[in-house]
């Protein structure tokens, strides 16, 4: 299954914070922004320098975005896309909305990544 993906302008953080702490405020605007609750921790996915404060911050990553809508009735989409990155030994951090799914990989492996993506026949643009 090939597959459409957008490369996103920006660098981005990946962000721990305790479980029950307070939750950040997101921007008014965002090319991306991702906040996961559960029992064990806060996760924020955000533009590099918008870092919630006292949070572990892993910076420094790229995102691709799947283009479209991807309806819930598909199967193997993040599967067609991770597979190749860990062939290529590239580590994801994968983030899933309604409509659908992001995928980063560290900036300085992100020459590699796109390799790997376009020698399976996905297409990337930028946007």
């Amino acid at each position: 299954m090939n597959v459409e993906l957008r490369l996103l302008s920006r660098a981005y953080s990946v962000c721990r914070l305790p479980a029950g702490s307070a939750l950040p405020a997101p921007p008014r605007t965002a090319e991306l922004y991702g906040l996961t609750v559960t029992a064990e921790e806060v996760s924020v996915v955000c533009a590099m320098g918008e870092e919630p404060r006292g949070a572990r911050i892993e910076s420094g990553w790229s995102a691709l975005r799947v283009a479209g809508e991807l309806d819930f009735s598909l199967v193997g989409i993040l599967s067609s896309l991770t597979a190749p990155l860990a062939e290529a030994g590239v580590s994801v951090f994968a983030l899933s909305t309604f409509d659908t799914d992001y995928l980063l990989v560290r900036s300085a492996e992100l020459t590699p990544a796109l390799e790997a993506l376009r020698a399976r026949g996905h297409l990337i643009s930028k946007g």
